[in-house]
């Protein structure tokens, strides 16, 4: 018989509602229980994608005698950590206080009232490697909950303690362009100078220190943080992190050189890497980065995209029980599929071997020049990359043939707002509809079904959207609303995108504290409030929440918005000037707050000629912290109300017009792109 979580929408607690375990999701029901019987409770977190996550249910909580001894013992929790970064959060600051690292599967018992008093990751079934089973991990507990109650109670008010006393509090700070100059130094004391990216095994892809990197460059002129940048991009893709067959990136490279990643996809990581490959065409020109984000985005729009405009939160690592197998081939797999002739050209190009390089079998990658690699072939390099492009439908093709991996077909308001954001910025900048199409849709599903009844929710699947959204939602869904405007120009996404703002302020922020909470004034009560402060794979809320804040003060001229994202900078002053690395989105931010903060007005009709030719110049131009606002001729004072910029702006002579301005005084209007080009300083 299926457990409680058959009536659960998240992906991940579905895959164990035919486990024997009695599982409850979090919520009321167990917790009252584990407080009505004085039962201690096992919380085990993780996610759909989550390869040990798997294994760890295969061996213990699929076994009968195992889910037994869980059952007779405990109030067994399950919890996915997406859609529930709150509570994972919490308790893997405790498990990291108490064991010194963490990860998922991540398992922590407590006490009826919430307080962890052990806790781990991973446990086998059997003992392992100085690991104990998981079976002696029940055991244990179990005797010290009947027999020692008084000290696991003192351990857990020592880590309730603990917790509390880590819960930051802002101090405030001077701001300095210091704290950029010596995040880029930091960074480039650690770069791999061969493969790119920083430091040794695993590598992980890091978009924001790349995003942190470009404006480096744009900010100082300095060549050393754009070679960097484009360098690690260029490798990554170039690696097997890469799919080069369906495009997109995986989670990371368990090696130095990008070659072999850990298989799962995750929607937040393509969303990040294709914001960065954007704005990297934008500050370099190279086709290649374009190429990148095409790919990606078109791996997005066939396998990650709901039928009503959501997009879908990962793809698995494992399929037919192993992980990237999905991915891997043999030669005679590639020539059966691409024919001889193509498939010898394709096996070269992609670094084929019979030899493989991943347990007998090919991650695709291309370790060579294409100019190289057409010399050992003895042809052109057109004529290999032709070959190469007839290959690649038809490796897609065989490769859908196979088991595929599984899909965590829930939608994030966090992740889908990255999505968004990243389809909205590749519109803009390669002056793509279709893109934009996909981004306006997005947004219109998000705030329709994710925000009924005026409340932002945190996750939607088969209709049901459920679980207050947190600060992150509200601050990416934001900060995508006013890409979103920029890219069409429509006053509703900064509406919006303003509301948003608003209500973040009203229900995460407390003057007192100068540090956005990442729960709602009104969220359930947890052993503490949490505040997530560092840049991990995706921004913290407190980051996300700056940046927005600093973009719609920079459009509706609202000074509380910029007030508030000050304070923030000024609380994390201490720790950026110290830990750069760990704030990279919040370094960005700062590089916005000490701008000289530019705005572009244009009046004029998009679509029409010489309203484009204006709008191209801008946006084909890497101009990070420049606002851009349009008039259409038509449109009365309420447009200008919402964006004060636009304010008395007119055409000259009735052709589209492009005001320059910086702190809302500007230079005289223009109505060529040369002369705009010329006042922005870029490239007509």
């Amino acid at each position: 018989m299926p457990n409680r979580l058959a009536d659960e929408t998240s992906p991940y607690l579905l895959q164990h509602k035919d486990n024997p375990v009695d599982w409850y999701p979090w919520g009321p029901e167990a917790l009252e229980r584990a407080r009505a019987e004085d039962r201690p409770i096992l919380l085990s977190v993780g996610y759909s994608a989550c390869h040990w996550c798997h294994v760890m249910e295969h061996e213990s909580f699929e076994d009968p005698q195992t889910a037994a001894l869980m059952n007779e013992h405990f109030v067994n929790i399950k919890v996915d950590r997406e859609e529930r970064p709150d509570i994972d959060s919490i308790y893997m600051a405790a498990v990291q206080g108490m064991t010194g690292h963490g990860g998922w599967p991540m398992t922590v018992f407590l006490t009826p009232d919430g307080a962890p008093f052990y806790g781990g990751t991973y446990y086998p079934p059997e003992p392992r490697h100085g690991m104990p089973s998981f079976t002696q991990v029940l055991a244990a507990l179990a005797d010290a909950w009947s027999t020692r109650r008084g000290e696991v109670d003192r351990s857990a008010d020592e880590i309730r303690a603990s917790l509390q006393r880590t819960v930051p509090r802002g101090a405030a700070g001077a701001l300095s362009g210091s704290v950029l100059d010596r995040a880029t130094h930091h960074l480039a004391t650690r770069f791999d100078a061969r493969w790119g990216g920083f430091g040794g095994a695993p590598k992980f892809p890091q978009p924001m220190t790349m995003e942190m990197l470009l404006r480096h460059w744009k900010r100082t002129g300095g060549p050393e943080a754009l070679q960097m940048a484009a360098h690690t991009l260029r490798r990554m893709h170039a690696g097997g992190m890469y799919d080069h067959v369906g495009g997109g990136f995986a989670r990371y490279s368990v090696d130095a050189h990008w070659l072999v990643p850990h298989f799962e996809k995750m929607l937040y990581d393509n969303a990040l890497l294709a914001q960065a490959y954007v704005h990297a065409f934008q500050a370099t020109g190279d086709p290649e980065f374009r190429q990148v984000v095409e790919e990606t985005l078109g791996f997005v729009l066939r396998e990650m995209t709901g039928p009503e405009g959501g997009f879908y939160s990962a793809l698995d690592a494992d399929s037919d029980g192993e992980e990237g197998k999905f991915y891997v081939w043999t030669p005679e797999e590639i020539d059966a599929a691409a024919g001889a002739e193509d498939g010898a050209l394709a096996r070269l190009y992609f670094g084929v071997t019979e030899a493989g390089n991943f347990e007998g079998r090919n991650i695709l990658h291309t370790p060579r020049d294409p100019v190289e690699v057409a010399a050992d072939a003895g042809i052109g390099v057109h004529e290999l990359m032709e070959a190469v492009g007839r290959a690649r439908p038809k490796l897609y093709d065989a490769r859908a043939k196979r088991v595929w991996p599984g899909r965590d077909d829930k939608v994030l308001t966090s992740w889908n707002a990255m999505m968004l954001h990243a389809f909205s910025d590749a519109a803009r900048v390669f002056d793509r509809a279709d893109y934009r199409e996909v981004a306006e849709r997005g947004a219109d599903f998000l705030l329709r079904a994710l925000r009924p009844e005026g409340v932002l929710l945190r996750s939607y699947k088969d209709g049901r959207a459920r679980i207050g959204a947190f600060l992150e939602d509200y601050a990416l869904l934001a900060d995508a609303l006013v890409s979103l405007y920029e890219t069409t120009f429509d006053p509703r996404w900064l509406r919006e995108a303003r509301a948003l703002g608003e209500e973040m302020l009203e229900r995460f922020w407390e003057d007192g504290q100068g540090i956005f909470f990442d729960t709602a004034r009104d969220a359930e009560p947890l052993l503490v409030r949490p505040r997530d402060l560092y840049d991990s794979a995706t921004p913290s809320g407190n980051s996300a929440a700056t940046l927005a804040l600093l973009r719609l003060a920079g459009l509706t001229g609202e000074e509380r918005f910029r007030a508030v994202a000050e304070r923030v900078l000024a609380s994390f002053a201490d720790q950026l000037a110290r830990f750069p690395g760990a704030f990279s989105h919040l370094v960005t931010a700062l590089d916005r707050y000490l701008a000289v903060p530019q705005e572009v007005a244009i009046v004029g009709r998009p679509g029409e000629e010489d309203t484009e030719a204006l709008l191209r110049v801008v946006r084909r131009a890497y101009l990070p912290n420049t606002a851009v606002a349009l008039r259409r001729p038509e449109e009365g004072d309420e447009v200008a109300e919402l964006i004060p910029l636009l304010q008395g702006r007119t055409a000259v002579d009735g052709k589209a017009t492009a005001y320059v301005c910086e702190r809302f005084a500007c230079q005289r209007p223009v109505t060529t792109p040369e002369d705009l080009a010329w006042q922005l300083g870029v490239d007509a």
